[in-house]
């Protein structure tokens, strides 16, 4: 989305996403200071391990041993080593991984959480430089695969410089504020808060009996029976041993066809609504007409000074043009469209959004305050529009505890390029929260041509452009109900890629039931692809509500 219109360069093509690893100016000193770095004790002595790693005597890049992850549902298969170091000083982190989407990075460092990776069949090396804060004495090094991926393997992780020597953490205490909610009718989404002290992990007990271990504050359980009560437990885990369970909570699943998107129609037209005043046709909430199922409020604003941390205020340049506009009409107003059977959720980013969620610090803050103001104005969830970059790992776990909340509609507009291939961060993190996603509207606008799912070039503003790229999302693991197609309202909405809304409908009908297409044709059709988003609603009010008096009929149409 854009305040104002904004431009890509045209023909940007998946070249662009190749992952470089980061490599800043620095010296690495002294020999490697990891702990069983080759896995040659044949076990994984000196490291702490999750579910699906093993040490396998083939395929190993040097020695007899290398390690082996299969993630598996919510898990990464991480292993992590925490070690000692000296503060002020740079360190070299290396290793040789094979696989799809196998990481590798250092966290607590004082200047940063790094991270690199690579995805082959081969053996690659992956390399990280930093230097420690002025009062960093230890940080943890890991190396894990991704959701859903096949088996990767590491071997040979060495990280170079002075210090060494495992720490003695002393034992965690329990970790706290564990709550949890039905996720549907199958699943069950946890989160809970860090203890203090040194943590490698965390161990979920279900009905007294370990389901699954996280690096991550959050889980969601899978595959559970409907309408059961199920009781959990979280303990917390460091090389000292594991710490005393959390008090226990309960989460009862939904009945069979329990909707965890808040009871939405089977297809849904989403529409940003402007808090803010750039020359399209001011609107109350109130005022946006029944036509639109979701309205995502646009936008939260970042605190200064504090990561991940943003507020919610009512812009009074919007509130002049409308001849006044309370605070308290705002709320009013959400409640009364509700009552209509509409959804209100609060955009987070834009064009000019700068919300930074890139650690855990910034993940707690971003979650925190998202609750907040969720719990405060009524919203119904939140919607993330960040146009500046995104990292999967912390933002998936704010938005689970987000979730677990009570923010139940979650949503995401990527813009093209996002959604270019699995090893992009916005579509790790649509994946890594399949369970709980509501719905992927991507701009497809703004971007110039890109690559469909047969690997051909496409232009924006055809009908080809919406099928062949959402083809992209619907091979790539995402579930029909959860793709959207974005458009703008109008074509002062956007710097290019505008399309008639009458274009929309034959996309979705070229999707779903495989008529009216171009010249793509999907291999298969999805009849329960979820609808369709514009930039804006106000917009559209500019134009006559020319873009939902045209779709939104014709998504009721679809099977």
């Amino acid at each position: 989305m854009a305040r104002t219109p904004r431009r890509l360069l045209a023909g940007a093509l998946p070249a662009a996403l190749v992952a470089l690893a980061l490599l800043p100016a620095g010296t690495a000193q002294a020999a490697n200071i990891a702990v069983n770095s080759g896995f040659e004790a044949g076990n994984t002595t000196g490291w702490t391990c999750g579910a699906g790693t093993e040490v396998v005597g083939s395929p190993v890049h040097a020695g007899s041993y290398a390690l082996a992850g299969t993630p598996a549902g919510q898990g990464t298969a991480r292993c992590a080593q925490t070690i000692t170091v000296e503060p002020g000083t740079d360190y070299r982190l290396s290793g040789w991984v094979q696989g799809s989407y196998t990481y590798l990075g250092v966290t607590g460092t004082g200047s940063g959480d790094r991270s690199t990776w690579s995805s082959g069949t081969s053996w690659s090396e992956l390399a990280i430089e930093f230097t420690t804060g002025a009062s960093t004495t230890s940080v943890t090094i890991y190396v894990h695969g991704w959701y859903g991926q096949p088996t990767y393997y590491a071997d040979d992780i060495v990280l170079d410089g002075p210090g060494g020597g495992d720490p003695d953490p002393q034992l965690p205490s329990a970790p706290d504020g564990l709550s949890g909610q039905a996720s549907g009718s199958n699943a069950a989404a946890l989160s809970w808060s860090a203890p203090g002290g040194t943590v490698t992990g965390y161990h979920v007990y279900r009905d007294g009996t370990r389901v699954a271990s996280t690096g991550t504050t959050s889980y969601t359980d899978t595959g559970l029976r409907a309408e059961t009560t199920y009781r959990y437990t979280v303990s917390a885990y460091n090389s000292a041993g594991e710490s005393p369970r959390s008090a226990a909570v309960e989460v009862t699943t939904a009945p069979d066809g329990g909707d965890p998107g808040g009871e939405l129609p089977d297809h849904v037209l989403t529409g940003y609504w402007h808090n803010f005043d750039n020359g399209a046709q001011p609107l109350r909430i109130a005022d946006v007409p029944t036509t639109y199922d979701i309205i995502a409020v646009a936008f939260v604003d970042a605190v200064p000074g504090r990561n991940g941390g943003v507020e919610f205020t009512l812009d009074p340049g919007l509130s002049d043009r409308l001849g006044g506009y309370t605070d308290a009409q705002f709320r009013a107003d959400i409640r009364t469209v509700q009552a209509r059977g509409q959804k209100v959720i609060l955009s987070v980013g834009g064009e000019k959004g700068t919300v930074w969620v890139g650690d855990s610090a910034a993940a707690d803050n971003f979650a925190t305050d998202m609750i907040g103001l969720i719990n405060d104005y009524g919203f119904d969830g939140v919607d993330i529009d960040l146009e500046n970059g995104i990292h999967p790992g912390p933002m998936s776990s704010a938005l689970r505890r987000i979730h677990a909340a009570g923010g139940e509609i979650i949503t995401m507009a990527p813009q093209t390029l996002d959604m270019q291939s699995t090893g992009n961060g916005y579509f790790q993190l649509a994946l890594s929260i399949k369970d709980i996603l509501t719905i992927v509207n991507m701009q497809y606008y703004n971007s110039g041509t890109m690559l469909g799912c047969d690997q051909q070039v496409y232009a924006q503003g055809t009908v080809n452009f919406l099928t062949a790229l959402a083809c992209i999302q619907l091979e790539g693991g995402l579930r029909p109900d959860q793709v959207g197609l974005g458009l703008p309202a109008s074509t002062r909405a956007a710097g290019g890629g505008y399309q008639s809304p009458g274009n929309v409908n034959d996309a979705l009908d070229c999707l779903s039931v495989g008529t009216n297409c171009g010249s793509f044709q999907p291999s298969t059709t999805y009849p329960g692809i979820r609808g369709a988003m514009t930039w804006s609603i106000n917009w559209d009010a500019s134009n006559g509500y020319r873009f939902a008096n045209t779709v939104a009929p014709h998504l009721d149409r679809l099977p």
